[in-house]
């Protein structure tokens, strides 16, 4: 059984490739939509923080308290970002390399935020798990914030890889 590439602009992008950039993109925003939903609970609904779970949250409570999910989604943005990587060029390459760079950052406060679940030790005396910039912004807003700002230049990165591609084949 033979298996047809079809090749990008740069020669390097796939059928594979595509396949798994949509994947991971569909995953990227439906978590980003959880976010927006949770934001959303608190801020129009006027339900609390611990009551806004977003959509998976609320026939599964427990499933947002556990912090090694949330680390592992992180995890899973860091390296799906850094594999796919390799198929972009130019612009749409740069505008990828920024989300990669603010993920690898977020990623860094998802980490602190499991050990100090994992180990009961707390940044700056909190009861409760806190990344750095947790300390000035809420965590509600904070990862909504983090999302949004790593996925605008994904979305960039997407559509001018698909511009070229589509500029290459005409």
């Amino acid at each position: 059984m033979s298996v047809t590439v079809s090749t990008g602009v740069d020669g390097r992008t796939d059928r594979a490739h595509s396949r798994a950039l949509l994947v991971f993109m569909a995953i990227v925003v439906a978590h980003w939509v959880e976010h927006l939903v949770q934001a959303f609970q608190i801020y129009a609904l006027g339900w609390t923080a611990a009551e806004a779970r977003g959509v998976l949250g609320i026939p599964f409570p427990d499933l947002i308290k556990f912090e090694w999910l949330h680390y592992g989604y992180a995890l899973v943005m860091l390296i799906g970002l850094f594999v796919l990587r390799k198929g972009f060029s130019g612009r749409a390459r740069q505008w990828w390399n920024l989300a990669l760079a603010l993920q690898f950052w977020h990623h860094i406060e998802h980490l602190l935020l499991f050990l100090q679940a994992q180990t009961g030790w707390r940044i700056g005396g909190s009861a409760v798990p806190t990344s750095i910039v947790q300390l000035i912004v809420p965590r509600v807003e904070l990862h909504l914030f983090y999302n949004t700002i790593i996925t605008i230049p994904m979305v960039i990165a997407v559509v001018l890889h698909q511009r070229a591609r589509a500029a290459a084949t005409a």
